[in-house]
């Protein structure tokens, strides 16, 4: 094995770098949704790894917190995008029930 595989990789995959501006409103709001989410997946990874899947009242709650602020995050968005959450829950239903309707709910792909 190379010993200076990733000094090479390192120095090699820093030519495909470039400092991007991200001095808009929609930036926070989305690292904020993608903090919450690990931090839910984490604790439910916990539930299955400490408790076997079971899922105490106190972990229900920390989760009812948790998923409070994924929902405060994705609001934040819709707000930044002029979209209502109605509006995002009817489309996405309607996608749902359209891949239902043709076989294809189950699957990979935004467009099945």
């Amino acid at each position: 094995m190379d010993t200076k595989l990733f000094e090479t990789y390192q120095r090699e995959s820093r030519k495909t770098w470039n400092v991007i501006e991200m001095n808009h409103p929609i930036v926070y709001p989305t690292m904020g949704l993608t903090n919450e989410v690990g931090e839910l997946a984490g604790k439910i990874k916990k539930i299955f790894r400490d408790k076997g899947g079971v899922i105490s009242e106190e972990d229900r709650q920390a989760l009812k917190g948790e998923l409070g602020d994924v929902l405060w995050y994705f609001s934040q968005i819709c707000t930044e995008l002029d979209l209502s959450l109605e509006e995002v829950a009817q489309a996405n239903l309607e996608k749902l029930f359209s891949r239902l309707e043709r076989g294809k709910i189950r699957g990979e792909g935004d467009n099945r």
